[in-house]
Parts: structure tokens; sequence; C-alpha cells
């Protein structure tokens, strides 16, 4: 097939950190199959999320939009609106208009319909109004309702005579529908903080449901599900250019992994569902190799954002970590201004065209729009597309096959609340931002703190030794710069 373009893969871990793979040098989890995509592949040391929690990163992905641009492009409620605006061009829509059959499966957390979704009946506002062909997800995430499957527009196994209701205000829960706060004595998993409202699979969830008992999912078989509809979608396109976004649950919370991977890495169902989810990625590039597509395929491994142990449940996480570092050498994690809130795994995988190696290149998430779209041969800029499409997004292709060293010069990041960052070539800068240090809830730190902080990465990986008082004049350069970039979306 000289002439066809390459498939693409992109498949996305949730709170996966830079230190909990292997290839990242990672010794207590065991991860063989994300490890030879690194093997055969481009490992990156400087690959980024645009933000430490999960709405926002995705927004940037699929947009090529740095997610404070848009207000919304928050932690989104389960019943939330849908946040891309149908008419905008994204990555899918992009390449669809390139031939390329397009699919989702997995974790969506981009909003929903209009914020008053009948879940009854056929649903407006899916993945399939912003570039996908076709999408299997689940609404938001596993630790909020609805706990359903959406196949395109419709709830996976209802019942129409048990009616699905959804609401996130617990002035309108349900009455007589238990609730973690109310029966704990239900619970099979113990919330920690947060997640105390509707039980579902013995876990209580945020966001308060009734009804739809025959649709609800399992959380234990959940990346089995999601996997076989990852295989179908690429079975079914094996004869043309396909585009697949494979959205992982794990190891999100509640960390249910089936019982197959349950007790695997005594690191318990965090370790576990780590294992899981990387079982998943070896299944899916099996049925690459077997239907020939291996060097037809550009498959990107990364994850939203940086690791977290305690968000939400008492599952052992923090206790049984023992020596393991999540974000490996990096500051900070899930949520956090530090490194180890955005530097995540990020490998990219075509064997035949990508020489296997190592790339310090300066490379983010928000940069697959630019980059992909070139690879179709519908770049942006072209007169194709509208001149505020990916406005952040810019083209690396050569840095993300392996034909350059040289990535992005500057990138920003966030934090949560949209506390933005400025990486500069070697230095970060984090303004001022008053707020606690640590998180209350999960531990992780902040990255906030009264005065700026400066750090040379080339030296200080870790984030420990801040510059600011030393170098005043770098302070105010790269403020004045973070300034610019937030003040005015630009066009290209």
């Amino acid at each position: 097939m000289p002439d066809r373009k390459p498939n693409i893969i992109i498949m996305y871990a949730d709170d996966l950190g830079f230190g909990d793979v292997g290839c990242y040098g990672c010794e207590a989890i065991a991860t063989p199959n994300i490890d030879r995509l690194a093997q055969n592949g481009l490992r990156f040391t400087e690959g980024y999320a645009t933000a430490a929690t999960c709405t926002p990163s995705r927004y940037s992905l699929l947009t090529g939009d740095y997610p404070f641009r848009n207000p919304q492009a928050q932690i989104l409620p389960g019943d939330a609106p849908l946040i891309i605006d149908p008419e905008r061009a994204t990555l899918p829509s992009v390449l669809r208009g390139a031939g390329y059959a397009t699919g989702i499966v997995g974790k969506w957390h981009l909003g929903i319909g209009d914020g008053a979704v009948d879940w009854n009946e056929e649903i407006n506002g899916t993945p399939n109004d912003v570039g996908f062909d076709e999408s299997f997800i689940m609404a938001a995430t596993n630790d909020r309702v609805p706990c359903v499957y959406l196949d395109n527009r419709r709830v996976v196994g209802l019942d129409p005579a048990d009616p699905i209701e959804v609401t996130y205000a617990q002035a309108k829960a349900f009455p007589g529908e238990p609730t973690g706060r109310n029966n704990p004595e239900l619970l099979t998993m113990r919330y920690s903080h947060g997640h105390d409202c509707t039980i579902v699979n013995g876990v209580s969830r945020i966001g308060y449901m009734r009804g739809g008992k025959a649709a609800l999912w399992t959380d234990e078989d959940m990346a089995d599900v999601f996997v076989g509809r990852a295989v179908d979608f690429v079975e079914r396109h094996a004869k043309e250019p396909f585009f697949l976004y494979y959205a992982f649950h794990e190891p999100h919370v509640p960390r249910l992994p089936h019982p197959r991977f349950a007790g695997t890495t005594g690191l318990g169902p965090r370790g576990d569902a780590i294992v899981e989810m990387d079982w998943c990625v070896g299944r899916l590039m099996a049925k690459l190799d077997e239907l020939g597509l291996t060097e037809e395929t550009i498959v990107v491994f990364t994850s939203d954002n940086g690791p977290v142990l305690d968000d939400g449940y008492e599952d052992g996480a923090a206790e049984l970590a023992g020596d393991h570092r999540p974000a490996g050498p990096l500051r900070g994690g899930k949520y956090s201004r530090f490194d180890g809130g955005t530097r995540v795994p990020f490998i990219v995988h075509r064997p035949g065209h990508i020489a296997p190696g190592v790339s310090s290149a300066l490379v983010s998430q928000v940069d697959f729009a630019a980059s992909f779209a070139a690879l179709a041969g519908a770049p942006l800029g072209s007169g194709t597309l509208p001149d505020d499409a990916a406005v952040d997004s810019q083209n690396v292709l050569a840095a993300l096959t392996g034909e350059s060293q040289a990535g992005r010069a500057e990138l920003v990041t966030e934090g949560v609340q949209a506390n933005t960052v400025l990486r500069h070539e070697n230095w970060v800068f984090l303004p001022a931002h008053d707020g606690p240090r640590y998180s209350g809830t999960t531990g992780n730190e902040t990255g906030f703190s009264h005065w700026d902080q400066l750090y040379d990465l080339s030296i200080d990986v870790s984030q420990q030794r801040n510059l600011a008082i030393e170098r005043p004049d770098k302070v105010e350069q790269l403020r004045r710069r973070l300034e610019e970039l937030r003040g005015a979306a630009k066009t290209r």
C-alpha cells in the first residue's frame, strides 16, 4: 500500500505518571508492551500535556488550543454540556476531511449535549458532532455518574421501562437511592474524600443517578470492553486510513482492575490497573501485527496528566507505594504546576519509518492537530481551514518522527484552576500565586507560592533550586512573554 496515508492511533492514559512505566525507569510495575513501543520507537523525555488535569488536556489534544482560551475547559461534572464548538475544526474533523475514518473509544469528559441531556433518547452533542465518525465512550469519568456506556448517540443496554435520571445538585438527590454518605455498609471500596454520592457496583461516585440498572457498567470489565471496541474499529477500517483516539480509564479512580490483574504488583489496585492497561496496549498492537498494519500506523502513547495516589478512594495506593515514585524524578503530580503535573510518558512508534531512540525535543499534545494535519496532507494554514483553527498548535512532525531534535521553543502549561506556567527553552517560570502549597485531599504539591519561581531544568529537573532572586532579568522576560501569550488569541 505505497500510496496509503499512515493510520494514526493515540493511546491516552489517565493519570499515568512519568515514572509509572518501565521505559521511564519504573522497576515496581511490569509494562512490557509499553516498553516495547519505546524500544522500537521514539521515547521523549520532554513530552507534555497542556494541563495537570484531564478535561483541559483532552480539550487541547483535540482542538489544538491551549485550555485557558476556553473558560469551560476545566474538570467537568458528568452532566456538563459539550465544551467544543461543533463548528470548530478539530483534529478528528481535519483528518476526516483528509479521508480518514475517525473513531474514539474510552473516556470522553468534554461534555455531552446542552447540559440538559435526556439519557433515554438519541443524544446530540457527542464526539460524533466534533469530527468522529464513531464513538464508544463513557460520558465523563469512571468516578462520575452516569455509569453507562454511550455507543454513538445512545446509552448501551438501556431498558426503556427503567429510565435514567442524573443530577449533580445535592438538593435534588433522589430519595431512597443509597449513597456512600448515608449507606457506607453497602460499599466494597470506601471513599476518602468527595466520592460519597450514588453507589454503583459497590462504589460511591460523584453525582446522583437513578434508573438504568440494566445499562450500568461493571468496572472490572471496562478495560476488556474498551479494548474490544478498539480492536473492532481497527479490524473494520483496516483497508482505509483511520484515526483512533483510544482513551484508557486506567489508572484513574476508582481502580477496579479485572481479577486477572488483581494482586499482580504489590502496589494495590493502582499498580494492577497499570498492568491491565499495558495488557490492553499489547492486545491492540497484536491486532495491528495480525493485520499487517504495524508499519502503516503511527502509534502515540502518552497520558493526560501526572500521577496521584489518593484521589478519592481508600485503595491503598499511597500506603503501598513504598519506594515507587510515580512521577519519577519530577516534582509534583496531578493538579500541580510543577513538571510532575504535565511532563508525562510520551512515545511515538512506527517501525520502518521512525528510528528507535530517545529524544529531548520539547513537544506537546497540543501540537498533534497541526502535526498530524500536515502528515495527512491537510496542513493548517493552507487555506482549507479558518485562521483561528488550532491557534496554539505547531507542526512538530519532524520532531515527532525523529527527523529533527528541534521541537518547540516555548510552551504554556497549567495546574489546577488554569494557573499557567511558561516553559521557555530550558527555563520554567511559575508566577507567584496565593494558595496552599499542598492539596489537602491528595497530598500532591500544588506549585503555588507567594513568590515567583524560576528553575533551570537542564541542571535541576526536580525543581529544587528557585533562581528567581538570582535572575530577575529572566523572571521579567518570561513574565512578559506569558502575559503576551495569555493576552490575545493569535491566528496563524
